[in-house]
């Protein structure tokens, strides 16, 4: 209990107090060490899975004390249409044109951060493998509609003219491998995922030296330097984006509220208010659980849109059981049938 405070307070961290969650992690890290070396888990009850009663009180308590989380917003398609219109400006580098294509394949393609980004050292545990030049294919129909895969060294045209592309996912943080995820073309000529995917494969294509593992987040400069694009860089633009497309006046949405996971519910947001089932938004952005519908907002006013309409209508419902317990006096069972 005494590491478990220690840990709470930041001695072993950043030095500011961690949420409950947080703390339990550490003191369930701590266990199942112990438990591998001795054969016991000093944090359980024996015999149990269940920690032992001191410390479900005290993570009880920090529970009520944490702050409620201030979870992100979703964005709409004009945010990252607006990167990608930044990114395609006179004037603009390889990375603004990185940044505005991976945002928008994020939103279509329901994206993690770190599926799209470098990691950052502190990340390297992390499960997520970002999407590389050999995940991607592209499709073209033949005369009969059938789909048919391009040759990763088809022309620039054929790339860009291409009805449908896959991401084939290495892994993820659920555990999903080899599952692949596929888009059609929207018909818009810039502001399309698959044409978005087109302008990365081709950007990185002319500058690969024979590996296929590039991430795609690469971007090289006029002068052949490269670079990558960062969560950071992400951040920034969506939050910029939002401000000039004045979202806190237009949506109600704060610019702080918008970060990375924007993307992410915004798509799954956008489906939802499509008419799209549950079960196509899941599949779609790789859930394992009912976890998705925290990306599609309570706080969306188009979520309740018609509800107290319909609810003030009078259905005139009977209740089947109300005489399953007690008989009808027979006049009013009379009055019943004459009615």
């Amino acid at each position: 209990m005494g590491f478990a405070g220690a840990v709470r307070l930041g001695c072993y961290g950043s030095g500011r107090q961690v949420r409950s969650g947080t703390t339990l992690t550490a003191l369930t890290a701590i266990g199942q060490k112990i438990a591998l070396d001795t054969g016991v888990d000093p944090t359980k009850t024996a015999g149990t899975d269940k920690y032992l009663p001191c410390i479900q009180q005290a993570i009880k308590g920090w529970d009520k004390e944490d702050p409620h989380t201030t979870k992100k917003l979703p964005v709409e398609a004009d945010v990252p249409e607006l990167l990608v219109k930044w990114g395609t400006a006179a004037g603009a580098t390889a990375r603004d044109g990185a940044i505005g294509d991976l945002s928008l394949v994020a939103f279509y393609f329901l994206l993690r951060i770190g599926e799209y980004t470098i990691k950052q050292s502190r990340n390297e545990s992390k499960q997520t493998v970002q999407f590389k030049m050999e995940d991607i294919t592209f499709f073209q129909r033949t005369p009969q509609g059938q789909l048919r895969q391009l040759s990763r060294h088809a022309p620039d045209n054929d790339i860009m003219g291409a009805v449908g592309a896959n991401l084939k996912i290495d892994n993820q943080k659920n555990g999903h491998k080899g599952v692949c995820i596929h888009h059609e073309a929207n018909g818009d000529p810039m502001f399309c995922p698959v044409r978005a995917l087109g302008r990365r494969y081709i950007h990185i294509r002319q500058h690969l030296t024979g590996t296929w593992t590039t991430p795609l987040s690469a971007c090289w400069d006029d002068e052949g330097c490269r670079g990558d694009v960062t969560d950071k860089d992400v951040s920034r633009s969506l939050k910029l984006a939002a401000q000039t497309l004045d979202y806190p006046t237009t949506r109600g949405i704060p610019i702080q509220r918008v970060d990375t996971h924007s993307l992410r519910g915004g798509g799954a947001n956008a489906l939802s208010l499509n008419g799209y089932s549950d079960t196509q938004i899941q599949k779609m952005g790789r859930w394992t659980g009912d976890s998705f519908k925290e990306y599609i907002r309570s706080e969306l006013a188009e979520f309740s849109m018609g509800m107290s309409r319909a609810m003030k209508r009078v259905i005139g419902y009977t209740v089947v059981s109300g005489g399953a317990f007690h008989e009808l006096p027979a006049e009013l069972a009379d009055l019943a049938i004459a009615a």
